[in-house]
């Protein structure tokens, strides 16, 4: 069993973890409102410019089949009936003490990779962060797997530093015909305890309308009575409206992973300070019985000598 001065040094040692634990609460806390300030805004925004150029999509469909004629698509819709390279894209932290946030994106990013190769699929792995980095390597050091890992600050989010950064290489690459097609893993945030772990196609564009009604997609390019026109024409519209909405998913995703990120990290952080005051309480109780008993073990030891003498 402990003694006193064993367990009044683990007190201090665990009040001082608890003093750092709770200090790194409040920065994620005070970083994911930030964050989730960007992730609110872009949603509306993201919305809004997805259904503008699903609109002009639909519009030119039906033009087409009215005019039956079959015009040119813009690259960033320019999908291969059956792609063979895949760039994974894997975003997860530089730095731990998140809970399992780090493993969970690492896990995803694993089970899309197997169910790439097993499909026959050339995959590269371009990890943003160093944390899955580390896991992928080591679950794939055996094979041929081409993991690369890219350094990026996901503390200042902004569109410039980090949406258009990377959008802007892999736009690049993918007008270069470098690979297929572009997934992102990454957690979208939905609260800042809750999160899924998603693998999402970024390039090309994936514009369909499934997840439209009849309805909705019989008024999709109607404004109440009236209809749009456009100026100018519906495809250069389309082809300029592309590229927008490829930075803005790209930028969607930044925003959402670093939001979950902090959020996860807020939550640990609680977590163990929480855990910290509940060690604390009980070797604080330990430590007081056994001084009381140390106390009550000199009185008897006084009194009998007292009455000895």
């Amino acid at each position: 069993m402990a003694g006193l001065k064993e367990l009044r040094t683990r007190i201090e040692a665990i009040k001082s973890t608890q003093k750092i634990t709770s200090a790194m609460k409040m920065v994620a806390a005070s970083r994911l409102r930030r964050v989730q300030i960007l992730v609110d805004k872009n949603q509306g925004y993201t919305e809004n410019l997805r259904r503008s150029a699903l609109r002009v999509k639909t519009e030119i469909e039906a033009e087409e089949k009215a005019k039956n004629v079959k015009f040119m698509r813009p690259v960033l819709l320019a999908e291969k009936k059956n792609p063979q390279k895949y760039l994974l894209c894997v975003l997860s932290s530089d730095r731990g003490l998140c809970g399992a946030y780090n493993g969970n994106v690492a896990k995803c990013a694993i089970n899309r990779i197997q169910a790439l190769l097993k499909a026959g699929k050339i995959v590269n792995v371009r990890c943003y962060g160093k944390k899955a980095y580390t896991i992928l390597r080591r679950r794939f050091a055996s094979t041929d797997i081409n993991i690369e890992r890219v350094d990026i600050n996901f503390h200042d989010v902004t569109y410039a530093k980090a949406g258009a950064k990377l959008a802007s290489r892999i736009l690049k690459e993918f007008v270069g015909k470098q690979f297929d097609v572009c997934e992102f893993v990454y957690a979208r945030f939905i609260s800042a305890i809750s999160r899924n772990f998603v693998c999402e196609q970024v390039c090309p564009l994936d514009l369909n309308t499934e997840h439209l009604s009849a309805e909705e997609l019989n008024q999709i390019n109607r404004a109440g009575d009236a209809f749009y026109d456009y100026l100018p024409d519906k495809l250069t519209l389309l082809t300029n409206i592309l590229p927008i909405l490829f930075y803005d998913n790209v930028f969607k995703v930044v925003v959402n992973s670093a939001a979950s990120e902090h959020g996860a990290r807020m939550s640990s952080m609680d977590s163990a300070t929480r855990n910290a005051k509940k060690m604390i309480s009980e070797l604080t109780l330990k430590y007081n019985s056994l001084r009381q008993s140390a106390i009550t073990t000199e009185l008897i030891e006084i009194i009998a000598g007292a009455e000895a003498i």
